[in-house]
């Protein structure tokens, strides 16, 4: 089983993460990761932050000479921020109510965490749970990522909309891919793209903020992943649970889910066809069924709500004189949907590799390859 868990604070020192159960013998690379890490702090309508930052992963156990050694994995991305937040954030601090936050941000943690663990300062609760976290699952899942590469598995992703402004990706394309890393909003329709900036423009102007969607493809994946066997082996249970855990998500679908509720069963349901292996003439169901991989593509949607952080403000109350006041502003982004489709891209690769690692039970990159071969042999000769 694989599994990690991850720390840090927006403004803190940095973030860290520690891999559990992660194969001994793949050669690492480290641009590979980096790369994600740099496109997740890209895309049209980011904020100031992403100016600072120029995040890059760092190994502090659990590789050597460039290849897991099977041991806990611990990844580290500093925060450069933090040199001009110390007497703020750093664990020895003298206690200061500079840049105390008091004025709750409706739609944020902000006012439940305060109550829940007894904050005087809702900074507390704000500076774990900022999106800047996303970051270190980022570098977790383009680990994972790449791992998944070795077994013939590729994934994809791009923003399906943004505001109310929906692409009609032409999926065949050849340049499907080029399109969608050209372009500022991560959009592989040039038209619906433009439009999308200008969504975001007239957000900006108004001090507010504009949410999205953004859909995930994997390729490439055996039939068989997770099971039906118990509700939480569930493939498609276990991607909407990670999709969901993402900040700021409200809604997870897999394949044609939403359309598929309007419809009559023999427009939904995907026919079988055998032509030296089994096919779906079409593939509504995303690529999951029965809570397991059925070889089609596996395709996840993640819709992600406006940021709560807004110029404007919204109402709130002063947690200190329980007066009305506005909410409060930082340094924020006016957009994240080009920066979510690297975040569920990421997170749905940790949930592909776990399943592969349940399914093969291999301590070694080598091991699990040759499983998951012999796999696709017997597969086809069923």
């Amino acid at each position: 089983m694989l599994r990690f868990l991850d720390a840090g604070e927006s403004h803190g020192k940095a973030l860290v993460a520690i891999i559990e159960g992660f194969p001994a013998k793949l050669k690492i690379d480290e641009n590979f990761i980096n790369k994600n890490l740099m496109l997740r702090q890209s895309g049209y309508g980011r904020g100031g932050r992403q100016k600072i930052e120029k995040d890059r992963v760092e190994f502090l156990s659990g590789v050597r000479f460039l290849e897991t050694i099977g041991s806990p994995i611990t990844m580290m991305i500093h925060n450069r921020d933090f040199e001009n937040w110390a007497k703020i954030m750093a664990y020895n601090a003298e206690y200061t109510n500079e840049k105390n936050v008091t004025s709750p941000r409706p739609g944020h943690a902000d006012l439940v965490g305060y109550l829940k663990y007894d904050r005087v300062d809702i900074r507390d609760v704000l500076e774990r749970s900022s999106a800047r976290e996303t970051a270190i699952r980022v570098a977790v899942g383009s680990l994972c990522e790449y791992a998944l590469t070795k077994l013939g598995v590729k994934i994809i992703s791009f923003v399906k909309s943004i505001g109310s402004i929906e692409c009609n990706p032409d999926y065949n394309d050849s340049e499907f891919e080029d399109k969608i890393e050209k372009s500022p909003v991560f959009c592989p329709d040039e038209k619906a793209g433009n439009l999308m900036i200008a969504e975001i423009e007239q957000a900006k102007k108004e001090g507010d903020s504009v949410g999205g969607c953004v859909e995930t493809i994997v390729e490439g994946v055996v039939e068989g992943l997770g099971s039906y066997a118990q509700w939480d082996r569930k493939l498609d249970a276990r991607l909407s649970f990670s999709l969901m855990s993402i900040q700021a998500i409200k809604a997870v679908e897999i394949g044609d889910g939403i359309d598929n509720s309007k419809r009559f069963g023999s427009f939904v349901h995907d026919e079988i066809i055998y032509n030296g292996r089994y096919k779906r003439k079409t593939n509504r169901a995303g690529g999951i069924e029965g809570g397991m991989s059925n070889g089609e593509r596996i395709i996840t949607r993640a819709y992600m709500k406006p940021i709560p952080t807004l110029v404007k403000g919204l109402d709130s109350v002063d947690i200190v004189t329980k007066h009305a006041k506005k909410s409060a502003f930082e340094r924020s982004d006016v957009c994240a949907v080009p920066a979510l489709s690297i975040v569920a891209k990421s997170v749905v690769a940790f949930e592909i590799f776990n399943a592969y690692l349940e399914k093969f039970g291999s301590d070694t990159m080598d091991e699990l390859i040759d499983r998951v071969n012999a796999y696709k042999e017997y597969l086809s000769k069923k």
